[in-house]
């Protein structure tokens, strides 16, 4: 994202006023916004909601001068402050958000899921997570293996691949094994992905954006949901083209390249919140 769009629905909307391009800490923040949203999509599960709080901290930093000059001092600045935003706001579960599968992350606390989403899927390190957090690094580090271990191995589910490049869907079928699942099949372009899912009815779908063909997993995805509520995580080396708040964005997007836990904790996030996420 480079400034922040006027978009109503948009959470960097913000009563006609825009941070652009010229200012070098704004532009610093067009840039870390969409994986704010992100993250604040994977506490809320919804995108909506996530949403919500971005744009209340957003709408305080234009009437506090304090705030702004953090949340422009960088990622770290910015998540410290949206967490303590997070902290002070009521945000209910969605209704229905429960999976069927048993997602243990239902079960861990907030802060050490916190601290396993900033460090494994937004890829902060201890210290910067301690600092998000404001908690030691120790601590830190310690809720970060509080969550790995309460997380444990989901009930076993049926997961299909989108993705044309064949070493790397072998990498994704080895890490769903290792978290308990298991892949069904592996589709290399949007036509091949909606005949195996009709075919497979998998309760996961693992994508890439950019397919053999030139078609779109994208598109592949949106025939999927038109007809399944089934969680989707996007794996691809451009995160950027689809958090673009133009369209509804997926709570669950990954980039190339990744690490295993990255992956690991989506496919139990996409789990639990299963389609509340796309909304």
């Amino acid at each position: 994202m480079g400034p922040l769009m006027g978009n109503s629905s948009d959470p960097s909307n913000l009563s006609g006023r825009r941070i652009t391009s010229g200012d070098p800490a704004g532009a610093e923040l067009g840039r870390t916004l969409p994986y704010l949203r992100r993250y604040a999509r994977s506490l809320t599960g919804r995108q909506t909601a996530g949403d919500a709080i971005v744009r209340a901290l957003l709408e305080s930093s234009l009437r506090d001068g304090a705030i702004r000059a953090e949340i422009c001092n960088g990622p770290v600045a910015l998540f410290r402050a949206f967490t303590q935003l997070w902290k002070s706001t009521e945000v209910p579960t969605p209704p229905g958000s429960v999976s069927p599968h048993g997602s243990q992350i239902a079960r861990i606390p907030s802060l050490p899921r916190q601290a396993l989403l900033l460090h494994q899927r937004e890829g902060f390190s201890i210290p910067q997570t301690a600092a998000i957090l404001s908690v030691s690094e120790r601590y830190a580090e310690e809720l970060v293996q509080q969550a790995k271990t309460d997380l444990g191995l989901e009930n076993p589910v049926r997961v299909l691949v989108i993705e044309d490049e064949a070493l790397i869907a072998c990498h994704l079928e080895s890490i769903v094994a290792e978290t308990g699942h298991r892949v069904v099949a592996n589709a290399t372009t949007a036509q091949d992905a909606r005949a195996l899912f009709d075919l497979e009815k998998p309760n996961l779908v693992l994508s890439d954006v950019q397919l053999a063909d030139g078609s779109s997993g994208v598109e592949a995805v949106d025939a999927i949901a038109a007809q399944s509520d089934v969680p989707v995580i996007f794996i691809t080396a451009f995160p950027e083209l689809l958090l673009t708040g133009e369209r509804p964005e997926p709570a669950f997007l990954i980039g190339k390249p990744f690490r295993d836990e990255t992956v690991r904790t989506a496919i139990s996030q996409a789990l639990f919140f299963g389609s509340q996420g796309r909304q």
